[in-house]
Formats: structure tokens, C-alpha cells, sequence
């Protein structure tokens, strides 16, 4: 899919539309939040999981406490 999206200015900021078939793909609607996510491509978009960032959350604060294990095993 390469379907060209418009930039519009939306009070000091900036948005893009995204047409009615991308949101059906997403599975998102108005009013949902969605993820942008850095790729190797550029950015993919995909909708926003409250999930995901809670175990991030858990898993960077183990990481923070156990930082001198994880450098030994990563040897």
C-alpha cells in the first residue's frame, strides 16, 4: 500500500488523515490511540497497547535493579 496522505495543520501542531480503509486495517476508529514505532524502513503505525508498556515499564525496572547481572550474562 502507498496511498499519499495530506499534512494538516491542526493548531501548533501538525496531523496527517488517515483514510477509512487504514483505520479498518488497524482495527482503530476516532478517538482510539495508535503507536508509531521506528523501524529500520522509517516508522510503522500500529494500534496502542496499554499492555505492552506496562510490562516495559516492569521489565526496565528489573533491568535498572539487576544491571550488573545482566552485563555478567550478556558477556
Amino acid at each position: 500500500m502507498n496511498k499519499p496522505l495530506k499534512l494538516v495543520k491542526i493548531g501548533n501542531s501538525t496531523g496527517i488523515v488517515l483514510p477509512k480503509d487504514v483505520l479498518a486495517k488497524l482495527g482503530v476508529e476516532q478517538g482510539d490511540q495508535i503507536s508509531l514505532i521506528d523501524t529500520e524502513n522509517g516508522v510503522a503505525i500500529k494500534p496502542y497497547e496499554e499492555d505492552f508498556e506496562t510490562q516495559m515499564a516492569a521489565a526496565r525496572e528489573v533491568m535498572a535493579r539487576r544491571k550488573r547481572a545482566l552485563r555478567e550474562l550478556a558477556k
